[in-house]
């Protein structure tokens, strides 16, 4: 994840520079392409190494959108349209302008949340851009920040905010509660890790816990196989469901892929096949986690279809999934 002259992969690829770009998160050496195909749950194709725990960057925000679901479903978020800091003490939410932001606004990506939360600010992220293409000539640049909910920005700190958030709902680590609560059900590995920043610890309950990060931006975030991810992508497939068993609210996933008023193609922190940008060869119900680096988790329940992809260039993604969709309409 570092060039020859020590200079780590983000911070050249999304032209960051300036007080905030410390990599003060663990970083793992990458693997090599790797991916899985599941059809009706049935492993119909893989390749690489399937079973090597990787980083896998943004990937992460779908499972914390996950965890907010469980969230919601142990009334430790009563509603998504209420103000978190009704819940959450401390002063990250504490601010006239902060005090406003929703849970919703927050799984949307258009809080507007401004701040400094572990050693990273916010405006580290403002006016970036991402995908094919992105130019990020201006990330970085102060932005002044509109109200909660008027404006989409993918931001990682903001993220980490609503991370922490979560942990202080839940008082317990997030990792903790996503093995207990869904990985272990559904078999997944004992391989996966999730990993926060070295200034991210903070004490809850008079127990010193991690926060962990929404990616990789910065160091840290989901450590995970192709396989596992596979697993995680057949229980959503399921409406979050496992043998049975209603694990996440039977509505949650149907209010997650609603497209967000301020990007259509996004969701709760979800990527959706909608709107003027959206792919008219693939199911306009076809969702996907992605990260860096070609990381992609793409779930299409109208045809039982999940499929993994690890390092793939990030150019031929809709090639892939347009070739994928055409073998399994065959």
């Amino acid at each position: 994840m570092y060039y020859p002259d020590g200079s780590y992969v983000g911070n050249v690829e999304w032209n960051e520079s300036g007080p905030w770009t410390e990599i003060i998160g663990p970083v793992a050496e990458r693997g090599g392409p790797a991916g899985v195909i599941l059809h009706g749950r049935e492993r119909v194709a893989a390749w690489g190494d399937t079973g090597r725990a990787d980083m896998t960057f943004s990937i992460a925000k779908s499972y914390l959108s996950v965890l907010a679901g469980l969230a919601a479903k142990d009334g430790l978020i009563s509603d998504l349209d209420e103000p978190i800091n009704h819940t959450v003490d401390g002063l990250y939410f504490a601010s006239h302008h902060n005090s406003r932001i929703t849970w919703r606004h927050m799984l949307q990506m258009n809080s507007e949340w401004r701040g400094e939360i572990f050693g990273k600010d916010d405006q580290v992220d403002h006016y970036r851009q991402i995908g094919v293409g992105a130019d990020n000539s201006r990330k970085g640049q102060l932005r002044e920040v509109g109200p909660p909910g008027s404006y989409y920005e993918y931001n990682d700190v903001r993220v980490n905010a609503l991370a922490y958030a979560l942990m202080s709902r839940f008082r317990r680590p997030l990792p903790e509660v996503l093995r207990e609560r869904i990985m272990d059900r559904i078999g997944a590995s004992d391989q996966w890790r999730w990993e926060g920043y070295s200034t991210s610890w903070i004490e809850i309950d008079g127990q010193r816990m991690q926060s962990v990060t929404g990616g990789g931006h910065w160091g840290g975030g989901l450590f995970i196989s192709a396989d596992d991810h596979a697993r995680f992508g057949a229980f959503i497939s399921q409406n979050g469901a496992w043998e049975g068993e209603q694990i996440l609210p039977e509505d949650w996933m149907k209010q997650s892929l609603e497209p967000t008023p301020t990007l259509d193609k996004y969701g709760f922190l979800w990527w959706l096949n909608r709107g003027r940008d959206s792919n008219p060869k693939l199911p306009s119900t076809a969702f996907s986690a992605l990260g860096a680096g070609g990381n992609c988790l793409w779930i299409s329940p109208e045809q039982d279809l999940v499929a993994v992809m690890r390092w793939l260039n990030p150019a031929n993604t809709q090639e892939f999934l347009e070739a994928l969709v055409r073998a399994v309409s065959r």
